[in-house]
């Protein structure tokens, strides 16, 4: 089978081309992830617009040590499907609020922690 044809007087040439499809585990994340000055116990936050934030202070070996941004992932996930969301005061977990003001923030005993410690 020929490359080439002529058509009309013209020369054309045709090329063969090979495609492929890339298949799991090859998966893109593109979680934008910045470093932010933290308070001194805060590794890391997910944020409720999609990005997760690290403590710039902590260095990238206690990050990975702790699973920090594995952790905050869940938690982008939760977002995601409507289970987590939260304001300056509030977080919301599956319909119910929880204030702030009277909660250890990233306790282990918190419904949607149990489960970022689980599946960091």
């Amino acid at each position: 089978m020929s490359n080439h044809e002529v058509i009309c007087g013209c020369f054309i040439k045709y090329t063969r081309y090979m495609a492929f499809k890339l298949r799991s585990p090859y998966e893109i994340d593109n979680t934008p992830i910045y470093q932010q000055d933290m308070g001194d116990d805060i590794l890391g936050m997910a944020t409720n617009t999609g990005s997760i934030l690290v403590n710039k202070n902590v260095s990238p070996a206690t990050l990975k040590k702790n699973k920090t941004i594995s952790h905050e992932k869940v938690h982008l996930d939760q977002m995601k499907r409507g289970d987590l969301d939260y304001t300056d005061t509030h977080v919301f977990w599956k319909g119910k609020r929880y204030p702030r003001a009277t909660m250890k923030e990233g306790s282990k005993k918190l419904p949607w922690e149990q489960e970022a410690y689980a599946k960091q």
